[in-house]
């Protein structure tokens, strides 16, 4: 690499100067865009296979309802085992589900209960890994001051993938098929593994774990979350969004077959217009170094939302509902990154794992109780008629954590500041 380009990278983007988060990134956003392809591909195969709008709904929540379940436990382990190695086990186990369904796609065996009981199995792997990877970014930088720089490239990851995986998708559906979808999957679960095995991090300290202990250690992750304000509120903010801003994610198939009268290159594209605004928020955050303020963001990012998801369901042109899609992008990745960045920041070291688990189950673990409660008052009043009342919603969430913003702003800079003399303490 060109050393001019060098230096501005890694002043701009100081996380890359960890070579064990350069690997991180690079194998965890091939890895992602494959299972969101994946996601994208089987939902798109159901609707097409059952033309029903519930069906559509509970694949949604059977997806993420593992999820759910495990995230805690997760928590716990990644408190109490290496974390590459966490990580490691679920893309070996990554390997064998994709390759399966990638065979019995290649040899004609699939229906949407196959594809159902697959991403079931999705969503258990989910559950295993998703706390892993928040928690273990700490461990791939080598300054604790590039944390906070590289929790916004994790987030570009996700972004990144979010928009690689649906396009890639959306042209292999359209062109090749549904079975090559699931194949690109399978060799990017490959290269994730390598990369995590080329990583040198800090062994983590072996540990003896009961039936007891867990639960204990469960209970002290709740009691800590709850304990301290600016956490419970932002986690709290991110599940009502994951119950509502979220839920038009499961209804795109409906949008892109019915409303829009598209094929799967519109799904890809759909899909893919939401991530465009997620990577474009997440170059902003990236260059963002305070954290004070990310709350006043995350209550913007609510409105945002609000706004575009009552213009995309009053939407019926294709090039409107892509430009709306990308905004209410950008408006998530601000909740989430916001989110996570201020919780990051203000955990302590000994319980991440847990508090990112419950980070994990306010994102994702809401959602099945929303794509199932989206696709069951789709069936009744329509797709578009479910996406403006979550518009609405939504725009009732911002009052909500509007009101908090004194309070919370005032918590995270007391936080921030007594951390800062500790330090201070410390070097003297």
């Amino acid at each position: 690499m060109n050393s001019w380009l060098k230096k501005y990278i890694y002043l701009h983007l100081p996380a890359f100067k960890s070579r064990n988060f350069r690997l991180f990134f690079s194998g965890q956003i091939l890895s992602l865009s494959g299972t969101f392809m994946t996601q994208v591909t089987i939902s798109w195969l159901i609707y097409n296979l059952t033309n029903s709008a519930w069906l559509l709904g509970l694949n949604g929540f059977l997806q993420f309802l593992p999820t759910l379940i495990l995230t805690p436990f997760s928590g716990v382990l990644c408190d109490r085992w290496s974390r590459r190695k966490l990580l490691m086990l679920v893309q070996i186990l990554g390997i064998i589900v994709s390759f399966t369904l990638t065979t019995l796609t290649f040899l004609g065996f699939v229906d949407y209960r196959l594809l159902m009981i697959v991403a079931i199995l999705g969503g258990f792997l989910k559950g295993l890994d998703m706390p892993v990877r928040s928690a273990i970014v700490i461990e791939t930088v080598d300054d604790r001051a590039d944390l906070s720089n590289a929790i916004a490239l994790y987030s570009a990851i996700l972004s990144s993938s979010m928009l690689i995986g649906p396009a890639i998708g959306g042209m292999l559906l359209a062109t090749v098929g549904a079975k090559y979808c699931f194949l690109y999957d399978s060799l990017s679960y490959v290269i994730a593994l390598l990369t995590l095995a080329a990583m040198r991090l800090a062994p983590t300290p072996k540990s003896n774990l009961s039936y007891n202990d867990t639960w204990q250690k469960l209970q002290q992750g709740f009691s800590y979350v709850y304990s301290i304000f600016p956490i419970r509120v932002v986690l709290l903010v991110l599940a009502l969004n994951g119950l509502t801003g979220m839920s038009y994610v499961a209804l795109l198939p409906i949008f892109a077959a019915d409303i829009l009268k598209g094929d799967g290159g519109t799904m890809g594209l759909l899909t893919a217009a939401s991530s465009v605004g997620s990577l474009l928020a997440c170059v902003y955050l990236s260059l963002r170094r305070q954290v004070l303020g990310l709350e006043r963001l995350i209550a913007l990012s609510l409105v945002i939302i609000g706004i575009g998801l009552i213009a995309f369901g009053l939407s019926r042109e294709l090039w409107l509902s892509v430009l709306i899609l990308v905004v209410i992008g950008g408006g998530g990745i601000l909740q989430l990154t916001g989110g996570n960045t201020i919780i990051q920041t203000l955990v302590e070291d000994d319980k991440r794992g847990r508090v990112m688990s419950l980070y994990t189950l306010a994102v994702i673990g809401t959602q099945p109780l929303g794509n199932l409660l989206a696709g069951s008052i789709a069936q009744y009043i329509g797709a578009a008629n479910t996406i403006i009342a979550c518009g609405i919603i939504c725009f009732a969430e911002s009052v909500w954590f509007g009101g908090q913003l004194p309070l919370l702003t005032s918590c995270i800079r007391l936080k921030i500041n007594s951390t800062k003399n500790l330090s201070k303490l410390t070097a003297s």
